[in-house]
């Protein structure tokens, strides 16, 4: 806690799934110091990088950040994930491309 909170749009819902499954005692993220926001994929970890805080994302936004060697994950022992929903209008045919993706996201999922 001591570092500060790196805030994203997701920057409460995320410590409250994993936090709370986690730690009894856990009882919000209002509770976190914010030591800066980004509302950039991509940036959240940038300033977790230069040591100015932490931050809590999901595990393919670390995965994908470009200098892993510079910051430190922690897995706890009770993962969570959430469910994926796929919404189409109900009287509309699909592209063929769009049918591609989604079978690969399914392939992949």
């Amino acid at each position: 806690m001591a570092p500060g909170f790196i805030d994203h749009p997701d920057g409460s819902h995320h410590p409250s799934l994993l936090l709370s499954a986690n730690y009894p005692e856990f009882q919000h993220s209002n509770l976190f110091i914010r030591k800066g926001f980004s509302n950039q994929i991509g940036l959240i970890l940038e300033p977790v990088s230069r040591g100015l805080g932490f931050t809590i994302l999901p595990a393919h936004a670390v995965e994908a950040f470009q200098r892993p060697e510079q910051i430190k994950a922690h897995r706890l022992a009770n993962p969570v994930s959430e469910t994926l929903y796929l919404c189409a209008l109900r009287n509309r045919t699909l592209q063929k491309r769009v049918e591609t993706v989604i079978a690969e996201a399914r392939r992949r999922l």
